[in-house]
C-alpha cells in the first residue's frame, strides 16, 4: 500500500528545508522543478542553485531569497568542475563564502 500523494506549497517546502539545515546544520537540497534544484546550506541563510542543464535565472534565486526571508542577500556565480550554480548569500552571513558545504552540486 503506498501513502497518498500530499501537495506542499514551494514556499512551505522552502522554509521547513530552511529550518532543518539550521536545526541540523546539515545541507538540504530540494527539487524546485523539472530542471532547477537548490541547496540550503548549514544554518539557513545561504544557498545554492543549479540547473542539470543550463543555468538558473537570477529571477529564481530573487524569489527564493524572497520565499525564505533573507535581507540583503549577495548575487553571485559558483563555477564547479560541471555545473555553474548561482549563489546567494545573506549579507553579514559570517559563514561566507556561499558555496562553502555546498559544494558537491557541482
Amino acid at each position: 500500500m503506498s501513502h497518498p500523494t500530499v501537495t506542499v506549497p514551494i514556499r512551505q517546502a522552502l522554509r521547513y528545508a530552511q529550518e532543518r539545515a539550521a536545526r541540523l546544520e546539515r545541507t538540504q537540497q530540494l527539487e524546485l522543478g523539472q530542471d532547477l534544484f537548490i541547496r540550503i546550506a548549514p544554518g539557513g541563510r545561504k544557498f545554492l542553485l543549479f540547473c542539470l542543464d543550463g543555468e538558473p535565472d537570477r529571477s529564481a534565486a530573487e524569489a527564493v531569497a524572497a520565499a525564505l526571508g533573507l535581507r540583503d542577500p549577495q548575487y553571485g556565480w559558483h563555477q564547479g568542475q560541471t555545473l555553474r550554480s548561482m549563489t546567494v548569500v545573506e549579507a553579514g552571513d559570517p559563514d561566507e563564502p556561499a558555496d562553502e558545504n555546498m559544494s558537491g552540486a557541482s
